[in-house]
């Protein structure tokens, strides 16, 4: 009988550890996709300048139906007023480019449960909204030669219009959905579209109107440059279109990008029952 016992004991092991399988309850992976601005000179909301985005983050499991994610992403936007359908963006003909650096706490909400290695809990779309930092400077070239726009004050904030000030880091809110799905056990993949709300309107170092061509004086070294930068509707037409006052942005609505990226992340074998299956969720 006790030979028997051994055998039988033996036997159950292999099933007994494979029932003893879980995963963490933290996954790490990385991004790669694409992001577009929205803002003063898109404000048509097109698609024409789209640009790489690219990232790492940690996914924290609270239950299958909820997570947190802490991410970090690089990407950069941009846009140029000749692309536009509207006669009054091509005259402006401002443009800009600006790098941007991101951090951001994410809430995704799946809508069906989801659980790695879990065959009945192998997908689901979900909603992702958070806050986040990002730092911009936003830059443009004339004569051949980049020039980082914050520092000549284009809208007059050094002349006066000290209100119109702006910093290099800002608060962005996304909100946006996505699809999961786990490849193998694991092994987890997902596609989502976020918007970024930012809290300011200089993304694109535009925002409010023209202060005149007299309130930009020529800096040494720099010669002319804050007044051709304030406004470059001379270099496509033969008046200038900065009058003072005249509106050169819209203020009455903030900047944003949109970022769309596809995702691969890992979770490691662990067995330990983590604590989200303990507290009920196993079925």
């Amino acid at each position: 009988m006790r030979k028997l016992f051994y055998i039988l004991l033996v036997s159950m092991l292999p099933f007994t550890g494979k029932a003893q399988t879980f995963y963490t309850g933290t996954e790490y992976g990385f991004m790669l996709g694409g992001s577009q601005y929205f803002g003063d000179l898109n404000d048509s909301y097109g698609f024409k300048t789209p640009n790489v985005a690219a990232g790492a983050f940690s996914r924290i499991h609270m239950n299958p139906y909820i997570s947190v994610r802490l991410g970090v992403n690089l990407t950069r936007v941009s846009y140029d007023d000749k692309l536009s359908s509207h006669k009054f963006n091509r005259t402006r003909n401002l443009n800009f480019t600006s790098n941007i650096v991101e951090a951001g706490i994410f809430a995704e909400f799946n809508f069906f449960r989801f659980v790695t290695g879990e065959k009945d809990s192998r997908w689901t779309p979900y909603l992702v909204g958070g806050a986040g930092v990002f730092y911009y400077d936003p830059y443009t070239t004339l004569d051949g030669r980049r020039y980082y726009l914050r520092r000549f004050g284009t809208e007059g904030q050094f002349a006066g219009y000290g209100d119109r000030g702006y910093s290099q880091v800002g608060f962005m809110f996304p909100v946006g959905a996505g699809f999961k799905y786990w490849i193998g056990p694991g092994v987890n993949f997902s596609f989502e579209v976020s918007d970024r709300l930012t809290t300011t309107d200089y993304l694109d170092d535009v925002s409010a109107t023209y202060v005149g061509a007299d309130n930009f004086e020529s800096t040494p070294g720099y010669e002319n440059v804050a007044f051709r930068l304030q406004d470059r509707s001379r270099e496509v037409g033969d008046e200038a279109l900065g009058r003072a006052g005249k509106q050169r942005g819209n203020s009455s609505s903030n900047d944003q990008y949109l970022m769309f990226t596809f995702s691969l992340s890992f979770q490691l074998k662990t067995y330990k029952c983590p604590t989200y299956l303990k507290q009920g969720y196993l079925y």
